[in-house]
């Protein structure tokens, strides 16, 4: 049988491996990728998983060539990184995005990771230490990981279904976030905390501890009006960044 060659690149994660156990194919810090080929193309098409919403993590799957990472542990950031790489590799640096009615240009070569202090990551260990400001409770808490969106969703959606109006993204995700609250690791307590005695000052300021160790893609752009002001805004991902036929 005729052997064909697919080319390959090497993509750096933004949290350099260090929140991975040792024996972990991602301690490397590097995940190698392929080129997509007309399976992945079928992939993106699959009515299916689009409705699913699961069709760019399927991708994303398929491209990596190690089949022994395991997906669901990929930290958020670190997917972030390897779904950039993916649209590069696939379709091109040029993404166009709509805001303000306007359309506007983004490079996604020039996207940078965020600056993180590594030396804060010890001992291959995800979880942080952190006192909350305004009640001085102590906890730690996670970065989160495909698996943990996953069940954040879920969880989400199921306690839509029993509540139509409920907005529970922020207390899940905390919920989720946090792996110990005074020395106890216990889900109950830790769900009876957020629900119940979780500041709103002291979550916004554990978020933000959160964003300053978490390591990922600045993935924002600089938007200047017809006045020449600028402004940095969130890069909206949108069906057209793996559909830029769309």
């Amino acid at each position: 049988m005729a052997e064909f060659n697919i080319p390959t690149e090497t993509v750096e994660l933004p949290s350099k491996g260090l929140l991975y156990p040792e024996d972990s194919p991602l301690a490397s810090g590097t995940i190698e990728m392929k080129y997509m080929t007309a399976k992945e193309e079928d992939i993106l098409t699959n009515t299916n998983y689009i409705k699913q919403g699961t069709a760019i993590n399927k991708l994303l799957q398929s491209l990596i060539v190690d089949k022994s990472i395991k997906f669901n542990d990929l930290l958020i950031g670190d997917k972030n990184a390897i779904m950039l790489a993916a649209r590069i590799l696939s379709y091109g640096k040029d993404y166009s995005v709509n805001y303000n009615d306007e359309e506007i240009k983004i490079d996604l070569s020039k996207i940078k990771e965020k600056e993180v202090d590594l030396s804060k990551f010890k001992d291959r260990k995800n979880e942080f230490s952190f006192t909350l400001p305004k009640s001085g409770n102590s906890l730690t808490f996670k970065l989160l990981t495909q698996k943990d969106e996953e069940s954040i969703d879920r969880e989400i959606k199921g306690l839509q279904k029993i509540n139509k109006t409920a907005q529970p993204d922020v207390t899940t995700r905390l919920k989720h976030m946090i792996t110990s609250i005074n020395g106890s690791s216990e889900q109950k307590d830790i769900r009876a905390f957020v629900d119940n005695y979780l500041l709103a000052q002291d979550a916004r300021e554990l978020r933000k501890a959160y964003m300053e160790v978490n390591p990922d893609l600045n993935l924002v752009f600089k938007y200047e009006d017809s006045e020449g002001r600028e402004e940095e805004v969130s890069m909206p991902i949108g069906l057209n960044f793996f559909w830029p036929d769309l």
